[in-house]
């Protein structure tokens, strides 16, 4: 069942253009979003949460629209949009008091088992995180309050290979209770381990919006990985 709609969604800049953009996304679902630098990911997942305001488009949230509900809908979302660069001299724990008051369903048992999980002081504050850490902070935030839905725009950047596989075996567990998660990255091999499905973009536009292995179907040649058929499309696309 789709429970995210993203329609048509255009944005123009001087020197960039996302162009009719659509796909969805269903519960229960891990959904890998791929492109290189520059094809669009991090304006699309900006504007799926209103951070950026489309041109045109339509963006819906189980049956609602983003521009109507968005306060509504974002209780039910969580997100992380890189890593975290807000009170970076405030300590962790001050700066997860003061976002937990947005939340009616912040979860305090989920906290403290992310805070666990990812080995983070609360004492300390952003600058003292190495980027692999403050990504690890921007998570736990999205995880501790019983989010529907993961936006997460490359969560395992900066990540060392171990806690990447912690990571995506954790997308696995939330999967398996109805959680659907988005996710941007350039990592291949990550979509290879835990995505269902594909939304690849390149120059601003859609490539594909399918299932995984129907994605392996329409574009990959014998004998490649995922991490080939993405790097053959794409030197298409550039030599086009």
């Amino acid at each position: 069942m789709s429970i995210v709609m993203v329609r048509n969604l255009v944005k123009e800049y001087p020197s960039f253009r996302l162009n009719s953009v659509t796909f969805s996304l269903e519960a229960g679902k891990i959904t890998g979003f791929i492109g290189r630098n520059g094809a669009g990911k991090t304006t699309t997942i900006k504007s799926m949460l209103n951070l950026v305001h489309p041109d045109s488009g339509e963006i819906i949230f189980f049956n609602k629209s983003l521009n109507e509900y968005e306060a509504e809908i974002k209780k039910q979302i969580g997100y992380s949009t890189g890593t975290v660069n807000w009170y970076p001299r405030k300590k962790i724990r001050d700066i997860v008091e003061v976002t937990k008051c947005f939340y009616d369903t912040w979860d305090e048992t989920a906290y403290q088992k992310y805070l666990r999980m990812f080995r983070l002081d609360e004492n300390k504050t952003p600058l003292e995180l190495s980027e692999g850490m403050k990504v690890k902070c921007n998570l736990l935030l999205a995880l501790s309050h019983k989010a529907e839905i993961l936006i997460l725009d490359e969560p395992t950047s900066g990540l060392d290979p171990f806690s990447r596989d912690e990571l995506l075996e954790l997308f696995g567990e939330l999967k398996k209770t109805g959680v659907a998660i988005f996710f941007s990255t350039h990592i291949i091999s990550d979509i290879e381990k835990c995505a269902d499905n594909i939304v690849y973009i390149s120059g601003g536009n859609i490539v594909a919006a399918m299932s995984k292995p129907d994605f392996v179907t329409e574009f990959s040649m014998p004998g490649e990985n995922l991490e080939q058929t993405f790097l053959r499309l794409e030197r298409g696309a550039i030599n086009e």
